[in-house]
């Protein structure tokens, strides 16, 4: 006997089968206990999402002479009839080849005959959306009133294409997409049953890939066990033969983007290109990255959504640190756009080289998204050059050689007094320029004011994960700010961390030394 697919050999054979559908399943069934079976029904939603099956099963079901709970007995007449697809009850028709208003009125004339066995005549009309203007009108009429003996069953990927005259006739079922655990465990349910060893981390990579549809995973599977037949199939296997490259390949590419090497871009992507790898995949899979990213600063408990492994994650919420949030969305929308074109395109590896030119230099973009990157770069070049002032060089060896002199205890520093403490208002730009990337965003719109006993204030600004709530509650990173700041001014400087929450709070509360400090420089000029 010729090898059967595996999405034909393990197609559901009754609802307990069904896996990711548990709302359609449960209304039908219920239906059918009820003795409450509709005439028409449209199933409706993407490529290998179960609609056919369930058809199918629901075909044997009504039909059938022993029903069980979970649907068709599977031995009787009619149920292995119907398996053969031999029985003249249940009539399948592809309407992306008979979409003829001559092909409905057949079905018409047909359905004046009741069944020779069995209860109903079930009409499965498979890609209904291809139908004719002229034959849906043709059908209207028999889809609002067939005879009792009768039911419709239309399926379509495509509903927004149907007459609302079709769609008012018909009991409507969403087919969700199936989630990647759904398909990584069916798919090993599977793979046990056929004696063949796969990786976990392989299956859900090929679960992620297949987009929510079932039949799209065990076809992919098959390909990748066929490639490597006798073997373990393992994660860097199927990467092999679905053309797809490793996450860590990702990282790796928006360290580069973010550092604006477009050198090192390309040269990341030539690596790609010689491994043979798919680009198609490769920029759907950037893709999905980036929207892993996004998540990640969204919210920090998205481990459910976000499914990577808790290393991956770990990376990406570090990565998330280093990108501000309309960064990432711009980089979504330039590889969005190329998803959309190099389908079609025979210089797939020019646009992808272009996306990545695009990505590092946002000055090629019109977008607000990309003026926004444009300042932001212009930002840290003066935040690096004013920094640069105040670099203090640290003597890493000895005078007599090259060995590392281990670092003597942190001396008592003098207190500072307010000339320091304007000395530091002064410098603050530079100051918040050799912070870490992170703890240099908080502070950067942060308004500095002198309090008792020459205590310098910090004032940020109130909000959820704002500014204030990244030092309050957070010690380490108060302690880190203070180093940063006795290490300036070489002096022990007593740091305040206030609050405020708009302007007009900060005026009513605190003065602004920058102000101060400003008026007294112009009244030196005059």
């Amino acid at each position: 006997m010729s090898y059967v697919a595996l999405y034909r050999k393990f197609r559901p054979a009754s609802f307990a089968e069904v896996k990711g559908q548990d709302h359609i399943v449960t209304t039908l069934k219920n239906q059918l206990k009820a003795g409450r079976i509709g005439h028409a029904y449209l199933f409706t939603g993407t490529r290998g999402t179960g609609k056919t099956s369930v058809a199918k099963i629901f075909a044997k079901t009504v039909n059938c002479e022993n029903p069980t709970e979970d649907g068709p007995c599977g031995q009787c007449k009619s149920c292995r009839a119907i398996a053969a697809g031999a029985s003249m009850n249940v009539i399948e028709i592809d309407a992306a080849s008979n979409n003829g208003v001559d092909n409905i009125r057949e079905i018409v004339d047909e359905v004046a005959y009741s069944p020779t066995e069995g209860k109903y005549k079930v009409y499965i009309v498979d890609e209904v959306h291809m139908l004719s203007i002229g034959a849906f009108n043709a059908l209207l009429k028999t889809l609002e009133e067939p005879p009792s003996y009768v039911i419709f069953i239309l399926a379509t990927t495509e509903v927004h294409k149907l007459p609302i005259t079709i769609l008012s006739r018909c009991q409507r079922y969403d087919f969700k997409r199936i989630s990647i655990e759904t398909i990584a465990d069916r798919m090993k349910e599977l793979v046990e049953a056929e004696g063949v060893k796969v990786e976990d981390k392989a299956l859900r990579y090929i679960a992620k890939t297949a987009d929510g549809s079932m039949r799209d995973a065990l076809s992919l599977l098959d390909q990748c066990i066929a490639f490597h037949l006798g073997n373990e199939l393992t994660y860097d296997k199927a990467l092999d033969v679905l053309g797809a490259v490793d996450t860590s390949v990702f990282s790796k590419l928006l360290r580069n983007v973010l550092a604006r090497d477009v050198l090192a871009c390309i040269s990341l992507l030539e690596e790609v290109v010689m491994q043979g790898r798919e680009l198609t995949q490769f920029v759907t899979d950037f893709t999905w990255y980036l929207r892993n990213l996004m998540l990640v600063q969204a919210s920090d408990n998205l481990e459910d959504v976000i499914d990577v492994s808790s290393d991956n994650l770990a990376r990406l919420k570090e990565e998330a640190q280093s990108v501000s949030f309309d960064q990432v969305c711009r980089y979504i929308h330039v590889f969005s756009n190329l998803a959309g074109q190099i389908k079609y395109s025979n210089q797939k590896r020019i646009l992808v080289e272009i996306a990545l030119i695009k990505l590092c230099k946002p000055e090629m973009e019109q977008s607000s998204e990309a003026v926004l990157d444009r300042i932001r770069q212009v930002e840290e070049r003066v935040e690096q050059a004013e920094a640069g002032a105040f670099t203090r060089v640290v003597p890493m060896a000895s005078a007599e050689g090259s060995v590392p002199v281990s670092p003597a205890a942190k001396p008592k520093l003098d207190k500072a007094v307010p000339e320091e403490i304007q000395e530091i208002v002064r410098s603050w730009m530079g100051i918040v320029g050799n912070a870490s990337g992170l703890m240099r965003a908080h502070l950067k719109d942060a308004k500095l004011s002198l309090g008792q006993d020459n205590q310098l204030i910090v004032a940020l600004k109130e909000g959820p994960a704002g500014p204030y709530d990244y030092f309050d509650g957070h010690p380490e990173n108060l302690d880190a700010l203070v180093h940063l700041i006795e290490d300036f001014c070489g002096k022990e400087v007593s740091v305040l961390l206030r609050s405020y929450q708009d302007e007009v709070d900060f005026e009513n509360h605190f003065v602004d030394l920058k102000e101060v400090i400003q008026m007294e420089i112009e009244e030196e000029e005059e």
